[in-house]
């Protein structure tokens, strides 16, 4: 996903502080170039800096949320308001990012 650039500080806040994943170094010549890299459980999400950035509205990552309420509680008390999505066959909700990028919120039962 991309990011603007000077971002890094809020990806961390939003990704590791909200959504518990936690930051893994990138490699040395990646790491120059700035963004961050998360993980956690199956999840391998790569920000980059993106000259020109424009937010991704409608293509996202969706994650599997096991405490979904409890998430989307904590999101919202943020200032990330979920806005939930009744089209599925399972509960989820969309928030956006720090950078207004689109992420789907799944619960998993």
């Amino acid at each position: 996903m991309a990011m603007p650039a000077g971002g890094e500080d809020a990806a961390r806040a939003f990704y590791a502080g909200l959504l518990g994943l936690r930051e893994v170094p990138k490699p040395p010549v990646q790491a120059a170039r700035g963004g961050c890299w998360f993980e956690g459980g199956n999840i391998h999400l790569h920000l980059g800096v993106e000259a020109g950035f424009r937010p991704a509205r409608k293509a996202h990552p969706a994650f599997r949320v096991a405490r979904f309420d409890a998430l989307c509680g904590l999101l919202a008390g943020a200032g990330f308001v979920p806005r939930p999505d009744d089209e599925g066959r399972a509960r989820r909700a969309f928030v956006d990012d720090p950078f207004g990028n689109r992420i789907e919120l799944i619960e998993d039962r």
